[in-house]
């Protein structure tokens, strides 16, 4: 309980600073014994509300990308049911040999989130700092929905990395308000694992004891973390979690192998 407490409490304070919780609730769920569906689904709900909660720091933005979650919403939905759908019914061996390389894939993501942060936050200055008008477009409405429903099915199926996939494609497709951007993204990726975890509970999937204590720790974690985030230096934030990304990727790859 101690160890499901200070974990979830470390991902609270990341997902606060830099993003990435994940990559700490997962992996500590398969290491003291759970399936990996299981995992995945008490991981998933444990950090639901704390991220649920993010969305209340941009709500002065809503109303500049209204246009774009009215298109984005219903693909978000879909595409997390059809992710929540292939992680239940689909294969447990093979969900479980994935792992590895999903804790990999959402490691590199996280490691090139400083890159995309900079690239956004350099066309802004190029820009001006003004509010920037959100594309429009046929071409640019159906690439970001085809996209963002690739996103919600990864994010349903298992969902570390989602926020910085979203962030690099809203930059390439010609966002360079940096709130709008977040704006969007925690919007979209909280009812992507809202949605998750709705399902994952209606199927059973979720460790209620393990959960419960992993929720209190998430919660503590979220304020805390908002609340010193200002005396940390995210950089090495962002390199710590990055080590601790590639340790448990070389620790699944040993425990499920």
């Amino acid at each position: 309980m101690i160890s499901l407490l200070a974990s979830a409490c470390a991902a609270g304070m990341i997902n606060a600073v830099a993003g990435g919780g994940t990559l700490i609730t997962f992996p500590i769920l398969i290491l003291f014994g759970m399936n990996p569906v299981e995992a995945n689904a008490t991981s998933t709900l444990s950090l639901v509300i704390g991220t649920s909660g993010s969305i209340y720091g941009f709500r002065k933005h809503l109303a500049e990308v209204k246009p774009w979650l009215t298109s984005f919403i219903p693909v978000s939905i879909a595409g997390g049911l059809l992710g929540s759908f292939l992680l239940t019914f689909g294969s447990e061996s093979s969900f479980a040999r994935m792992v590895p390389y999903l804790v990999l894939f959402a490691t590199v993501l996280f490691m090139i989130q400083g890159v995309v942060r900079r690239r956004v936050s350099h066309q802004l200055m190029m820009e001006g700092t003004g509010l920037q008008a959100v594309p429009s477009g046929r071409w640019h409405l159906m690439s970001a929905m085809a996209f963002q429903f690739l996103v919600s099915v990864y994010g349903g199926y298992f969902g570390a990395g989602i926020g910085i996939l979203m962030l690099a494609a809203l930059g390439f497709l010609g966002f360079s308000n940096i709130h709008q951007m977040n704006t969007l993204k925690n919007v979209l990726g909280s009812l992507i694992n809202l949605v998750a975890a709705i399902w994952f509970t209606v199927h059973g999937l979720i460790d209620w004891p393990r959960m419960a204590v992993m929720t209190v720790g998430a919660v503590a974690g979220y304020y805390v973390g908002a609340t010193y985030s200002q005396r940390l230096s995210q950089e090495k934030v962002r390199y710590l979690i990055t080590t601790i990304g590639l340790i448990i990727t070389v620790a699944m790859f040993w425990k499920l192998r």
